[in-house]
């Protein structure tokens, strides 16, 4: 057919999201126990929900400018002047979180240019690294999900552009303490490499606070978002704060992609800075020290220390078998294949309600031993 031969090679070398195939193959079962899509099962704080109402009521429904509505910009401002007081930082406000991370890639990436990422890893890292016509270049962090600073040195070739770090990490949930992340931090900055960190689960922390690379090195780029921390991910508004000149270039890229961020989404924005979503991280502390403590017994695994995951090792057989007899039992889980290279875990969200959980440990334990 002559359709297929408009498809374009960047398309054809990417596959679609093995998340995604499960969300989808969760449609055919009956009442499926859910636990695989990352997203809050909480609804949007009222207080988001009314700005947003107010905004379409007051006919705020426009295109914003670019970089974002002031009232938005100037709160994100003021909160990085005083988490980083670095002179240069500016901030940028984006069409969702992943919406930031291809204008990163589009305002930095020339074809050739290799991206170090960390697996296993969130599963758009290396679509977008290839849409932007770069390499992605992955260094392991398996069994306990940690960065040796040595195996990153090693990657690292003359056309290595960017590192792309993530805490708290999807699909394991491990927050890296200070002393790795500030030598990684140091490293890009010695080597002229960017450093980008997505930090999309930030408010999810259980054992203390996850540490920002921009700590240790100005130039570091981060991405950031409010969908997973108010319940708000279809609205799609995140943002992106580093050095002026690359946020001035991601500005440009947006112009000229998604435009803004959804404006009525903005102004709810504003209004969600102020919401304390501490009750509901101590929520998702709770369902995190009950499913670890479930199936410590029964499953090799890392007690995350943030983001709503766990990823235990598979007990038998491969990742994609053992998560293909979970489907058996009505339970939807994710194959560590769709993160990586290996097949060898699997991940688990527990971003549900608890007695959802509890059903979801129920089989996993059942289903454990070898069939």
């Amino acid at each position: 057919m002559a359709v297929d031969s408009w498809i374009s090679q960047r398309a054809h070398d990417i596959e679609m999201s093995g998340v995604r195939k499960i969300f989808e193959l969760s449609r055919g079962l009956k009442d499926p126990i859910d636990l695989s899509i990352g997203q809050p099962h909480f609804p949007a704080p009222d207080a988001v929900k009314a700005a947003a109402i107010r905004a379409i009521e007051t006919d705020k429904a426009g295109y914003s400018v670019t970089q974002g509505i002031p009232e938005l910009r100037g709160k994100l401002k003021k909160w990085t002047d005083e988490k980083f007081r670095h002179d240069d930082r500016e901030v940028l406000v984006t069409s969702g979180t992943s919406g930031a991370l291809i204008l990163a890639m589009l305002a930095t990436i020339n074809p050739g240019d290799e991206v170090i990422l960390f697996e296993p890893y969130f599963v758009a890292y290396p679509a977008m690294v290839t849409l932007a016509g770069g390499t992605p270049v992955v260094v392991e962090t398996y069994p306990k999900f940690e960065i040796d600073i040595d195996r990153v040195r090693a990657a690292i070739t003359p056309r290595t552009k960017a590192i792309l770090f993530n805490s708290p990490a999807n699909p394991t949930g491990v927050v890296p303490q200070a002393g790795p992340v500030a030598e990684l931090a140091k490293l890009c900055h010695e080597r002229g490499i960017l450093l980008i960190s997505d930090e999309i689960y930030r408010a999810f922390t259980y054992d203390g606070p996850a540490v920002c690379p921009a700590t240790w090195n100005p130039e570091t780029l981060v991405i950031d978002g409010f969908g997973k921390t108010y319940g708000i991910t279809g609205w799609r508004l995140g943002f992106a704060h580093g050095p002026r000149t690359l946020i001035e270039q991601m500005a440009k890229m947006q112009q000229f992609t998604f435009v803004c961020a959804p404006s009525m989404v903005q102004h709810a924005g504003v209004a969600a800075m102020d919401v304390d979503v501490a009750p509901l991280v101590a929520e998702y502390r709770r369902n995190r020290d009950r499913l670890v403590a479930a199936l410590s017994g029964k499953y090799e695994l890392v007690k995350p220390g943030g983001a709503f995951y766990l990823f235990p090792k598979v007990p038998w057989g491969t990742a994609s078998e053992f998560v293909a007899k979970a489907i058996e039992h009505n339970l939807l889980v994710i194959p560590g294949s769709v993160f990586g290279r290996r097949d060898t875990h699997f991940r688990i969200s527990f971003a549900t309600k608890p007695e959802t959980l509890e059903r979801g440990i129920e089989v996993l334990l059942r289903i454990a031993d070898r069939p």
